[in-house]
């Protein structure tokens, strides 16, 4: 049963769309003007051709929704010495001194069960940051607007944005949708390309958009500055901007991010954003490093699932921001995991002893780190297991895109036999090879 706080946002969620149900964020376009939704619902419609997805990313809007409900979530338990064991055997002997890990297993409520394996290893997890970025702009607004959920509403889906200088450069792909015209593309974002708050949360989040993802960090020292004058005028932001100092601009955002890291029961020591994801941004605003460790990051996911993230509203939009619809890639693409609800996210850097190039993606030898986090629900809808998890790695040579898939396989396995509940037919270890690991031109760095 959902919670009533969790039911009352559900409802206001629903508020207003007549879309039929399907995957969020794939009918929720009337609510939040995210434009892909729009062709995402007409795929699934088939109206359009597209990708067809797995199963588990089509839940309703209204299923994706804080789960935990037996505490606040602001406390793990302390670390059960067998799980962690047998956490530490899926991991080949001679690489597990490169792993971090931490696994919340949450699908017996009364007991849950938390393991892990250097979970206090501290390092850069790339675009993982961007789910703290998330968690400052809903912070602020939360601030702004504690008790006017309407207010919040109306800055993210009425708030549009031009791209400009700070979102250059970035490979990514985002999906470019006309919802009259029915024109679509799939690019990077260009200076000059428009869209909603909102919309800028998604490219950022869903296609791991590092343009989008500094044009937020951007619109977080402005909203930071201005509050309820925000979103200013181009003029006004255009002023701010030229005649704040880089230093001064570096300070507004580090304490917005650092803020809502401490107030939501974080250590800013073990987990922070200091740089914009853009070398442009950086070049604009002072910056610092960046890091996280594995059990800040499930304590995250763990405030996140109890809807104490900031507040319910607050937990329930980043949780469906980080819900997959588009292609799943690496952790999150082990066909064991087709009929979960996977909400995810994930970082890499790599780098190769003779420069750029002298090694293949996601293989390097000088450093070769990844960073994943997932809340599974499996299966989606009535989920029989329910847990978090948080891996970090830095095993040169080796593709860690796959290394990461074939363990998110081996911890469902676990799982599913701490619960004496086996799959009907397992997927065995040797189809993990053929599954892609990432999707094409949209890499996550």
């Amino acid at each position: 049963m959902m919670r009533p706080v969790v039911a009352a946002i559900v409802a206001l969620a629903l508020a207003g769309s007549a879309a039929p149900a399907s995957a969020y964020p794939v009918d929720g376009y009337d609510r939040t003007g995210i434009r892909r939704l729009d062709r995402d619902l007409r795929i699934m419609q088939g109206e359009v051709r597209g990708p067809r997805r797995h199963p588990g990313q089509y839940l309703p809007t209204g299923e994706v929704y804080p789960r935990w409900h037996v505490s606040d979530g602001a406390t793990l338990p302390p670390p059960d010495a067998d799980f962690s064991r047998q956490l530490r055997a899926l991991l080949d002997a001679d690489a597990r001194r490169n792993y971090g890990i931490a696994v919340l297993d949450l699908s017996d409520p009364q007991h849950p069960l938390y393991g892990t394996h250097n979970a206090d290893l501290r390092a850069n997890v790339g675009s993982v940051g961007k789910i703290l970025v998330a968690l400052a702009v809903f912070q602020q607004l939360a601030d702004l607007y504690p008790d006017d959920l309407d207010a919040r509403l109306r800055v993210l889906h009425d708030t549009w944005i031009t791209a400009d200088i700070f979102s250059q450069h970035d490979h990514h792909h985002v999906p470019f949708w006309n919802p009259e015209t029915k024109a679509f593309s799939s690019r990077s974002i260009r200076i000059g390309d428009r869209a909603t708050l909102w919309e800028f949360l998604d490219w950022m989040m869903s296609a791991s958009s590092n343009s989008a993802a500094a044009m937020v960090q951007k619109e977080l020292i402005a909203l930071s500055h201005f509050g309820r004058a925000y979103p200013p005028t181009a003029d006004q932001e255009a002023a701010f901007f030229a005649d704040t100092s880089n230093r001064a601009l570096g300070e507004i955002m580090l304490t917005a991010m650092n803020d809502a890291v401490a107030r939501n029961g974080l250590d800013p020591e073990r987990f922070r954003q200091g740089s914009f994801f853009t070398r442009s941004g950086n070049k604009r605003v002072s910056t610092t490093s960046s890091y996280g460790t594995p059990e800040q990051l499930v304590q995250y996911l763990f405030r996140l699932e109890a809807g104490t993230l900031v507040d319910a509203f607050s937990s329930t939009e980043i949780k469906r921001l980080l819900y997959m619809t588009q292609r799943r890639i690496r952790y999150a693409s082990h066909p064991a995991l087709n009929d979960a609800a996977v909400y995810f996210k994930s970082g890499s850097f790599f780098q190769c002893l003779n420069g750029p190039g002298s090694c293949k993606k996601y293989h390097g030898d000088k450093t070769n780190r990844l960073a994943s986090v997932a809340i599974i629900e499996s299966p989606a809808g009535a989920p029989r297991y329910h847990y978090l998890v948080a891996v970090m790695s830095n095993v040169l040579y080796v593709n860690s895109a796959v290394a990461h898939q074939t363990l998110a396989m081996r911890i469902h396995r676990l799982i599913e036999r701490i619960h004496r509940q086996p799959a009907a037919t397992p997927t065995p270890e040797p189809t993990y090879a053929p599954v892609p690991v990432d999707g094409s031109g949209n890499d996550d760095e």
